[in-house]
């Protein structure tokens, strides 16, 4: 065991309690339940705002399952990158204490081996030095202070637009390989997924989403872990052990149990939530036909009336998601698109893109540009990139392509996914670049992004909301 302590909440551990756990790590958990082979469901994770669960439908989190198992050559696995302690991603806190923790006893002072610190992806270049401790925390910085893993992609062939100018801190990034610095999705709640990957890349027409998750379970095998292929039973497992995963929030240090006087919070009532591909879509619903419905969370509705101050703030954040009006404009994928009647702006509220009942994941495939990648917001760790469109020689500066990286088409660049919401609060930073450390800051960026004129309480009850999901 490490020095920090697992507190147990689970049936026939420890009686539930209200008292605050205290931090624990993966390796925490894997060694204390190592002997019995499996972590409990529902044992509490905690966070900064209380503290997270996880329920698999196969009754009990297997550590045996492949998900767990060394299938490649560099010593990573699925969990190296998606923690039970960190929402099923990583956080920065938890990539810096496994930094100082893991000591390989073979480069100099030894820390900063831990499989996640591999040159492939998880240094700013591939051919950064890591020699020493102070040369692996600079080729690890990236991953280090935002939990960002490098993406390389080469420029798609017959792209309709061409790469012209590449500012890169790192010096590696050219049009034989890019690199793009984005968080690792949480490998829990894919009951609720449209997209596999921030950019759709291992979404395959016509085919399921499960089938999208095995051919990316072999994808991060031969990429991250620099592998080989996984057969067809490894694939199966790790999948299915997959699926069966549901987190979410279930007590919140102000709004305590979410599951309480009628509340709908925890990870139980995520279960059972009814979701398809389509389901609520802003051009009617898939299945029911019924028109969507910018009502889509409903789980704090019993608090809309209560005396405590803390929950009455959480269902009024609520109800500003479903309803608050947002002049929706200069967004790729919406304001541009002929399905939309290519208008100016768009009068929409949060929902209008976040419009899975009860997950706030986009139910279809539909990426969009909300101009996190804009050059006016690039910092000096991260690239940038100066695309120009062949046909009209258009320009666009960012410092990430998104989309157009797997469609070839300019008017991708910059458009991603929107992520399910659920289990937040375990997972900061924020964005796919992290380029929000809080949800407050998350909130902020789109009342400044579209003027939306959010009072403070407003903003404080928007994160107060967003925190307990």
């Amino acid at each position: 065991m490490s020095k920090y302590v697992v507190w147990m909440m689970a049936a026939g551990l420890v009686a539930c309690t209200t008292e605050e756990p205290t931090l624990s790590t993966t390796e925490d958990l894997v060694q204390y339940h190592s002997s019995s082979g499996f972590i409990p469901n529902k044992l509490p994770i905690p966070n900064a705002s209380g503290w997270a669960t996880t329920i698999s439908t196969e009754g009990r989190i297997d550590l045996g399952n492949e998900f767990f198992q060394d299938l490649g050559t560099n010593g990573r696995r699925c969990v190296t990158c998606h923690l039970p302690t960190a929402g099923w991603g990583i956080t920065p806190e938890q990539v810096q204490l496994t930094f100082a923790l893991t000591n390989g006893g073979t480069i100099n002072d030894g820390l900063g081996l831990g499989a996640i610190f591999r040159l492939n992806d998880g240094a700013n270049s591939p051919n950064a030095d890591v020699s020493t401790q102070t040369k692996r925390r600079k080729a690890y910085s990236m991953l280090l202070n935002h939990g960002l893993i490098r993406v390389g992609m080469p420029m798609p062939a017959n792209a309709d637009f061409e790469l012209i100018a590449v500012d890169d801190p790192y010096g590696f990034a050219s049009a034989a390989e890019l690199s793009f610095f984005r968080r690792p999705l949480p490998s829990t709640n894919l009951k609720f997924l449209s997209a596999v990957m921030w950019d759709g890349r291992e979404t395959f027409a016509g085919q399921s989403i499960h089938f999208d998750l095995s051919q990316q379970s072999t994808d991060a095998t031969t990429g991250h872990a620099q592998g080989e292929a996984l057969t067809d039973a490894q694939r199966e497992s790790i999948v299915n052990f997959e699926v069966a995963l549901h987190t979410a929030q279930e007590y919140d240090r102000d709004a305590g149990n979410l599951s309480t006087a009628g509340a709908q919070g925890g990870t139980e009532a995520v279960i059972d939530q009814v979701f398809y591909i389509g389901i609520n879509d802003l051009f009617g619903d898939s299945q029911t036909h019924m028109p969507f419905d910018p009502v889509v969370f409903d789980i704090y509705d019993a608090w809309n009336n209560s005396s405590k101050r803390e929950r009455a703030a959480v269902a009024r954040g609520q109800r500003l998601f479903n309803t608050k009006a947002i002049n929706i404009s200069g967004v790729s994928g919406i304001n541009d698109e002929a399905i939309f009647g290519t208008p100016a702006n768009v009068v929409g509220t949060c929902t209008t893109c976040h419009d899975s009942p009860n997950a706030g994941d986009h139910s279809t495939a539909v990426p969009l540009d909300i101009g996190l990648v804009a050059a006016s917001r690039r910092t000096i760790d991260m690239p940038l990139y100066t695309f120009r469109e062949k046909s009209t020689g258009a320009i666009k500066k960012v410092t990430d392509a998104g989309r157009a990286m797997v469609t070839g088409k300019f008017k991708d660049i910059g458009r991603f996914k929107g992520p399910i919401l659920r289990g937040l609060a375990a997972r900061a930073p924020y964005f796919h670049d992290g380029s929000a450390a809080t949800l407050e800051e998350a909130v902020e960026f789109y009342n400044v992004r579209f003027n939306i004129g959010l009072t403070s309480r407003e903003k404080s009850d928007l994160a107060a909301f967003l925190r307990t999901l």
